[in-house]
């Protein structure tokens, strides 16, 4: 029994961190949800700005911290994508940053974070 994962297809694969408004988090998850992401987390988050900051600027403290496990190859297109949403949803504003990942444990896990379909026997 060989490999079952063509070398030629194999991808690096990132970690996508995005910080939204929690009020935001829904839509955000649907917008990357369309870039073949099969592995999306969301936990709270609260930001640091000091109260009075935080009233005079009229901010949101209530985030929400996307972790989205995404190929290499659609960081550039996904980056694109949310800093158009960044800049015209209101009140969608946010940041996003992609940290590479060492490795992954298991040809199916992989298969399935960088929904690479070749090899599956169905």
């Amino acid at each position: 029994m060989g490999n079952t994962i063509n070398e030629a297809a194999i991808k690096k694969l990132k970690l996508l961190f995005t910080v939204v408004d929690r009020s935001k988090m829904e839509f955000y998850l649907d917008v990357l949800s369309q870039f073949e992401v099969n592995f999306q987390m969301a936990a709270s988050g609260k930001g640091t700005a000091s109260s009075e900051l935080v009233s005079m600027l009229g901010l949101n403290i209530h985030k929400a911290v996307l972790f989205s496990v995404v190929r290499e190859d659609l960081v550039g297109p996904i980056m694109k994508c949310l800093e158009e949403k960044f800049s015209t949803i209101k009140n969608g504003k946010g940041i996003a940053f992609a940290v590479p990942l060492a490795s992954v444990i298991g040809v199916n896990m992989y298969q399935f974070l960088s929904n690479n379909k070749q090899g599956r026997e169905d």
